[in-house]
């Protein structure tokens, strides 16, 4: 298939319109309701990211709107995420506004080459210990974010947010504010309790709302977000700096692998909640590059799928895109009308529903099921969650991901064995067959022979006891590499070194192929000593041990 097939089949299609048609009243609703839960999301992670609340507000009307025409889910809603922030908060602070528009336009790119690439379905074989890891670490790095806001302070330093955090709380020692730590925590108790009670109603909404008016009425000294404009900005490129590209592809990398993870996800969840949705990952990453493509031209932040969001999506009965487009355009029409009042809401406020949405992100049952599963599990678990809190969320995926196939692989050379197999009587006599077994030895190989298990093998064989003959039954071999197939050959040189005859049997047309293009075995090929079955090996080995004879031709197994 070529390029512009390809591209055809990421565009929106007849089906996806059919589905808008079959309940567009629901749909609406559906998306009514997400705006409310999203309005307050929004400006706090536009905050967050450090480009301001405005940024928030645009990347969930852009963003939001394109992924939801062209991207793979009906019921995905995307905007600006914490996790997006843990990754923007360093480009802010190295490259600036401007840097962080050049990052999401760049992974844009990078998101729809994956697409094209077909890339999008390979997601599903992160480890759930890696998942699960970065996302309490996510939450954590989250908290630690509001922590300044949360505390009044608006001129905490620091290189990571951790240390951002703890200069917060030192200056707030000095020069306390107690009104920024009530609305914040009566914030997030608001959200949490609430929602245990009427699941259904927005009490982020709600939390925002009462602040806002207590900051309005009671002499309180909080800061708010500040004056935002009435209407969404003018497209423009001047963001575009192609000298910087070098520096920032790093960041827009990761941001692409965030945006990408995070997404695939979301829709995965979706599909969970539903009955009769599939989403299409490649199209799904088409739409999220399209979005991060569009959401910098309007000075909005990069945007992924929000679980959250999708959630209340699905709970609220959406069944096509029409309902991530309704909450698009509403939040679209709050920024027109009620831009001043916006801008009234206290920063505290914000913080407070951010730290209600890390603890919700947390499964500690989850959480608590994989630290017990395996240590292997427990480990990748928490030196993930380390890295993501530490460092950053990359470098803890990269870790994670690598500590992961490292466990893996060793788990899978452990299951490599090499067994002794007792050899059958046959037709021979008791004293015979005695005879036969003190000079034949029958080695079955079950597992992978590759790399990370071959050197254990090479040290079982080589530790073969004086015999005359050692038949090494190949059939339930699984994978070969060429590793494995080298210490095959090295074990077969060293045992008949020692004058054994090696006979092989069972190689199967994979492996086969292998060692041929190696030339393992050649010289035991020209002496016909590769059978295609045990049976046939068997008895030619008896041929040997009676005849007290090393190689004697075999007739007809040459294989």
């Amino acid at each position: 298939m070529n390029a512009a097939a390809r591209l055809l089949g990421l565009l929106p299609g007849r089906a996806d319109w059919v589905a808008v048609r079959r309940s567009p009243r629901r749909d609406l609703l559906a998306g009514l309701t997400v705006a409310v839960v999203a309005l307050p999301l929004a400006l706090a992670f536009g905050v967050t990211s450090g480009l301001g609340a405005q940024a928030g507000l645009v990347t969930a009307v852009v963003a939001g709107a394109v992924a939801a025409v062209f991207g793979g889910s009906n019921l995905q809603v995307s905007g600006p995420t914490g996790a997006m922030t843990v990754v923007l908060v360093p480009v802010v602070q190295r490259f600036g506004a401007g840097g962080v528009l050049m990052v999401g336009a760049m992974a844009g790119l990078v998101l729809i080459a994956l697409a094209l690439a077909r890339l999008g379905r390979y997601v599903r074989y992160l480890p759930t210990p890696v998942i699960e890891g970065f996302t309490a670490g996510i939450a954590v790095v989250i908290a630690l974010q509001q922590v300044p806001a949360a505390l009044g302070v608006t001129d905490a330093h620091g290189d990571k947010v951790w240390a951002v955090a703890a200069d917060a709380v030192v200056r707030f020692v000095t020069h306390p504010r107690p009104a920024a730590v009530a609305v914040a925590l009566g914030v997030a108790a608001l959200m949490l309790l609430g929602s245990r009670w009427r699941p259904g109603l927005p009490f982020s909404l709600v939390g925002v709302a009462a602040a806002t008016a207590l900051a309005e009425l009671a002499p309180v000294d909080l800061v708010r977000i500040g004056a935002l404009p009435q209407g969404l900005p003018a497209p423009s490129l001047d963001f575009l700096d192609l000298g910087a590209v070098g520096v920032l592809l790093p960041s827009a990398l990761a941001v692409a692998a965030l945006a990408a993870l995070e997404s695939l996800l979301s829709a995965t969840v979706a599909d969970g909640m539903t009955v009769g949705q599939r989403h299409d990952p490649d199209r799904e990453l088409f739409g999220q590059g399209l979005a991060n493509l569009a959401s910098p031209l309007v000075g909005g932040i990069p945007a992924t799928a929000a679980i959250a969001r999708t959630a209340v999506n699905v709970r609220a009965g959406a069944a096509s895109k029409l309902a991530a487009l309704t909450h698009a355009v509403a939040l679209a029409a709050i920024v027109l009308a009620a831009a001043p009042l916006v801008g009234r809401i206290p920063l505290a406020a914000l913080a407070g529903v951010l730290l209600a949405t890390t603890v919700r992100m947390v499964e500690a049952g989850s959480l608590r099921a994989l630290a017990r599963a395996t240590r292997a599990d427990a480990v990748v678990l928490v030196l993930t969650f380390a890295v993501t809190v530490i460092w950053d969320l990359v470098t803890a995926v990269a870790v994670g991901l690598a500590v992961a196939v490292v466990l893996a692989l060793r788990a899978v050379a452990r299951s490599a064995r090499l067994e002794q197999v007792p050899l059958d009587p046959g037709e021979h006599s008791a004293e015979e067959h005695a005879l036969l077994a003190e000079h034949i030895v029958a080695y079955r190989l079950d597992g992978p022979l590759f790399f990370a298990a071959a050197h254990t093998f090479l040290l079982e064989l080589s530790d073969v006891a004086d015999v005359r003959v050692v038949i090494l039954r190949m059939s339930r071999v699984s994978t070969m590499d060429a590793t494995g197939a080298r210490v095959l050959g090295d074990a077969i040189d060293r045992l008949r070194a020692r004058g054994i005859v090696v006979l092989l049997s069972g190689i199967t047309p994979g492996h086969d192929q292998v060692l041929g293009a190696l030339g393992v075995a050649d010289e035991l090929r020209r002496a016909g000593l590769v059978f295609p079955d045990t049976p046939t090996a068997i008895r030619y080995a008896r041929t040997i041990a009676l005849a007290g004879a090393h190689t004697p031709a075999p007739t007809g197994t040459d294989h």
